[in-house]
């Protein structure tokens, strides 16, 4: 049992739902917290089936077939259990983040572009999220009696999503007047942030930080940009 099987496994424990629509609520929920279960909503069910925590029916909808999955009493007793485990250790995946730790194979426009995508998928999910808020004042929740819980959810993800977009707007101001993403170093800017963030401050609106940065330049190098 992975982390993943027990995201499906608590899906199955609100109510039985078939492949589709475990995609489409996870689309909805898991994807904000464990995006790795939306890849595996095919798989998972029928790896929890061979494992005795779920079982399977085929039900025939006109001229096609579905499976329907359900939560077994050992399916419910292992979801308990792992409600008991300690959780592991937060991550945070977000391929933007990796192309700019190694932004110097490339150019400070790829690397403004890396930005300005982040930028757009984060309030592409903030804008969704907020939506789903919003249905729930309309009495939208598939189910009421979790209302708590989702709401409480949401709050994180979109306390993040503000964050990233926060963020991304400071890191595009940094890298504004970089003439390349190349061997800049330990300058008088970077060793201000380094001052802030070691000492637990955070960069955002910091009054030391307020002032445009001072163009960098760079040590002479053998590299050429591309």
């Amino acid at each position: 049992m992975t982390t993943s099987s027990y995201a499906v496994l608590a899906l199955l424990s609100l109510r039985p739902w078939t492949g589709y629509e475990l995609t489409q609520q996870a689309a909805r929920s898991l994807r904000y917290a464990w995006p790795k279960s939306e890849r595996l909503l095919y798989s998972e069910p029928k790896k929890l089936v061979e494992l005795g925590y779920a079982t399977a029916r085929t039900e025939q909808v006109g001229r096609r077939t579905r499976n329907l999955y359900e939560i077994t009493d050992a399916g419910r007793e292992v979801l308990s259990s792992w409600t008991l485990s300690p959780p592991s250790p937060p991550q945070f995946e977000a391929e933007p983040l990796l192309r700019l730790l190694f932004a110097d194979i490339g150019t400070v426009e790829d690397l403004r572009a890396a930005l300005d995508t982040f930028d757009a998928d984060t309030r592409a999910l903030h804008a969704a999220v907020l939506e789903v808020m919003r249905g729930y004042l309309r009495g939208e929740h598939p189910f009421p009696g979790r209302t708590h819980l989702s709401v409480l959810f949401g709050t994180f993800q979109l306390e993040l999503f503000t964050l990233i977009e926060e963020w991304v707007a400071f890191a595009q101001r940094e890298i504004a007047d970089w003439p390349t993403t190349r061997d800049i170093g330990m300058t008088e800017r970077v060793e201000l942030i380094t001052r802030i963030i070691s000492e637990g401050g955070s960069v955002l609106n910091h009054p030391a930080l307020a002032a445009p940065p001072v163009k960098e330049t760079t040590r002479p190098s053998a590299t050429v940009e591309r």
